[in-house]
């Protein structure tokens, strides 16, 4: 089975190309266009602006990842339909319908946390051979949007356990960094210099560390950063590295209780970290020790997965088209008869989803 994905959710124009069949997922192609430098004047992620350079570089980047004449080798387009910006999601879900339509194949619409869940399929083999093995799994979903608590008892099953309630984490780092004058993306700056500053040095808050909820907050946290910041005046280079180290281990601490919180009271069988801050190594390590002591199977993405890309859709796009392996007895289906696999009279009603949650099942 031949995959074509597009992801336009923010400021990354990707597609990419998925072989699937039975135990393997061969990545043929995985383009992916960064804007980061783009909005670095801005600080952050300007809409319009992306959704224009979105436009300039999907057709060069199609051009370059299939021919027209390989079109006869696809059997699904998959696509981001949401959650993201309204007018990058609209650019993407366009080009993937027309090219559904025109093609006469069917489309996949994807939810961006769910690809990002998926990451982790492209990275260890193990779960693509061992569908059951791993379920339920704990997923941290920690990124520029997005932080939340998720429990995955089997492909497209999920329970949200909690959510942010205000910043997502790598908007927190990102404004943190922003106090410090780091630069955008904030969050690469913070890791960067944490680990030659003391974790001490700044008593900062764990905001919601003892609720027994799984929510999360950050916004109080960034603000403690303010205020401790304006108290000491202009900061020196120690006491700026003193600072990150001090804010990361905080948001560190949160992450870990909430998750290994969960991991005892749902008996998972392993745990997940997904999106572009599982590329943070204090989270990792700190994750994979606890991991190790406890005795549970821990998965995070590669780094070159972690951000957004176009490969984590069509992979999530897979498990939405095949069924489970626990019950297949057959090849998998293609064409409109799968529930979320739009056929050529549905394709053209599709529209983008900027707030689109995971749908619990």
């Amino acid at each position: 089975m031949k995959i074509l994905a597009i992801e336009t959710s923010c400021d990354e124009t990707a597609i990419a190309l998925l072989s699937a069949k039975q135990g393997s997922l061969k990545l043929e192609k995985n383009q992916i266009y960064s804007q980061i430098d783009l909005h670095k004047k801005y600080g952050g992620v300007v809409p319009e602006v992306a959704a224009r350079k979105h436009l300039e570089t999907i057709g060069p980047l199609l051009d370059d990842t299939i021919k027209p004449k390989d079109f006869k080798k696809i059997d699904h387009i998959a696509v981001t339909q949401g959650p993201g910006l309204i007018t990058s999601l609209l650019l993407g879900t366009t080009v993937a319908k027309a090219l559904a339509y025109t093609n006469n194949l069917p489309l996949v619409p994807v939810n961006h946390i769910e690809g990002h869940i998926y990451s982790n399929w492209l990275s260890h083999d193990e779960l693509v051979k061992q569908d059951n093995k791993y379920f339920p799994a704990l997923i941290l979903i920690v990124s520029g949007g997005h932080t939340e608590l998720v429990l995955m008892k089997g492909h497209g099953q999920y329970q949200i356990l909690g959510k942010t309630l205000d910043d997502a984490v790598g908007e927190a780092f990102d404004k943190v960094a922003k106090l410090m004058e780091l630069g955008y993306p904030g969050g690469p700056e913070i890791s960067k210099l944490a680990p030659d500053g003391d974790h001490t040095a700044y008593k900062l808050p764990r905001p919601m560390i003892n609720n027994k909820d799984y929510n999360f907050s950050f916004a109080g946290l960034k603000t403690a950063v303010l205020y401790a910041l304006e108290k000491d005046g202009d900061i020196n280079e120690k006491e700026i590295k003193n600072m990150c180290s001090s804010f990361q281990t905080a948001v560190v601490d949160v992450l870990m209780h909430k998750t290994f919180k969960a991991t005892e009271e749902f008996k998972v069988k392993s745990i997940m970290i997904a999106g572009g801050v599982s590329a943070n190594t204090a989270l990792r390590q700190a994750m994979q020790i606890k991991a190790d002591q406890i005795k549970l199977p821990l998965f995070y993405p590669d780094l070159k997965f972690t951000g957004d890309n176009a490969a984590m859709i069509a992979v999530a796009a897979y498990y939405k088209i095949i069924p489970p392996l626990s019950s297949r007895t057959s090849p998998p289906r293609l064409g409109g008869d799968i529930e979320g696999v739009l056929n050529k009279e549905q394709i053209l009603s599709m529209q983008p989803k900027a707030n689109w949650q995971l749908t619990q099942k």
